[in-house]
């Protein structure tokens, strides 16, 4: 290459140029050589073979290559063809000119650097976004800790591109990271706690993607939509989004309802509350009516018969209510109850299923239902609960009782109209 060089020069010089002339002739001509050549190149690798790619990748039938070409990976490779045109062409530029040469080799090998960089965390990307077409991505997510890789991809790269052009060796800027230790955990924090807790989430299955969890501290309440280093995000129902730091869900509680859908049930616990002064103990006429409901006429028979030997085994006196057994329109309402459930296709039979009084209190006398619905989907659920409850709330009235509620300015207006009507 020399002796071309050489020839080069001393054919200028015979042709009346100066040495000197000749020489940056020469110079510039390789100079511009090398950058038309890698101006062509990166015209071939951007303009030809990225196109040729993207025409493979869309008619091939797997969905991988795809997301490749979405996250630029072949695109960021592209970049590196003039690149090493021009690290390999430095010695034809500056053949004698050492310093200089030294210098463009440096650039563009930490040009190289920060492009192959890119490459890599956009494969990492890639693959996160793969894998996520994949169950197993729900629970075991890596998002997080290719972003950890991410991290490290930079900082290893930041240190090659100093140690490039400062000339100096790699490892002594490595053993230099010592003391800028604090220094990174302080600027690195977050990513820090993040990772760790990500760590601990994945390793104990206490989040994943999908999930619907509960956190009032940052308002959450929704599917968790994506687990990353430093964040996951929370659709809530109200489509808004909630962002949460990472290490927050090791820190402090949340609710997380995965295990709802995946037990087979979904729980109904609900009360309504009976007027006090409408319960009372069953005449002759009301268990003769009790007998004509179908679903707790055999009860009604049954109970009936066992009180009525009962006393009379006890020589009980039953000319007076209170004595003896006795049978409540209370009793036969709960009773109800549990039969039109039992009878409910939607209710998981195998799971609690209990239908019981809570304490009296100033809104009357609740009767608590708690089961759990078959079908853990919201609007499903809901509807069941409401057809549940719309039909409890309308046969009260049957049994001769009253559902308690707060008087309204209507109850107050027929008061003041009946102690009207009463002075008249």
């Amino acid at each position: 290459m020399e002796s071309l060089f050489t020839t080069t020069n001393k054919l200028l010089v015979d042709w009346g140029l100066s040495k000197d002339v000749a020489e940056m002739t020469v110079g510039a001509s390789v100079v511009l050589l090398v950058i038309i050549s890698a101006l062509v190149v990166n015209f071939l690798a951007k303009r030809i073979l990225l196109r040729l790619v993207y025409r493979v990748t869309e008619k091939s039938k797997t969905t991988w290559d795809d997301t490749l070409r979405d996250r630029k990976v072949f695109e960021r490779i592209s970049h590196l063809a003039p690149a090493v045109v021009i690290h390999l062409s430095a010695y034809l530029m500056f053949p004698t000119q050492e310093s200089l040469r030294e210098i463009i080799q440096r650039i563009t090998l930490s040009y190289m650097f920060v492009v192959v960089a890119l490459v890599i965390t956009a494969l990492l990307d890639a693959t996160v976004e793969i894998y996520r077409k994949y169950d197993a991505s729900r629970r075991h997510p890596i998002k997080a800790y290719f972003q950890v890789v991410a991290i490290l991809v930079y900082i290893i790269t930041a240190i090659l591109v100093i140690a490039t052009l400062l000339n100096k060796s790699a490892w002594g800027l490595f053993s230099g990271l010592g003391a800028l230790t604090a220094i990174l955990m302080l600027v690195f924090r977050d990513s820090i706690l993040g990772f760790a807790a990500s760590i601990q989430l994945v390793a104990n299955k206490m989040v994943q993607i999908g999930d619907w969890i509960e956190m009032p501290k940052y308002d959450a309440d929704g599917d968790v939509i994506d687990v990353s280093l430093a964040t996951i995000k929370v659709q809530n129902w109200d489509k808004t989004i909630t962002t949460i730091p990472t290490y927050a869900l090791i820190s402090d509680s949340f609710k997380n309802w995965r295990a709802m859908p995946e037990s087979g049930g979904r729980r109904i616990k609900r009360s309504i509350c009976i007027n006090m002064h409408s319960i009372t103990f069953c005449n002759k006429e009301m268990i003769e009516r009790f007998k004509t409901f179908e679903l707790i006429k055999d009860y009604v028979t049954k109970r009936e018969l066992e009180i009525t030997t009962s006393n009379k085994d006890n020589s009980i006196d039953t000319s007076a209510l209170i004595n003896g057994r006795r049978m409540s329109n209370i009793g036969c309402f709960r009773a109800y109850i549990e039969a039109y459930l039992r009878e409910q296709k939607g209710l998981n039979k195998k799971m609690t299923f209990l239908v019981r009084q809570l304490t009296p209190s100033e809104v009357g006398l609740p009767i608590e239902i708690y089961v759990f619905s078959s079908d853990t989907r919201w609007v499903q659920y809901e509807a069941l609960q409401a057809d549940i409850f719309d039909h409890i709330l309308a046969s009260a009235r049957l049994f001769d009782l009253e559902i308690f509620q707060s008087p309204s300015g209507s109850d107050f207006r027929l008061l003041a109209k009946a102690k009207k009507e009463e002075r008249n």
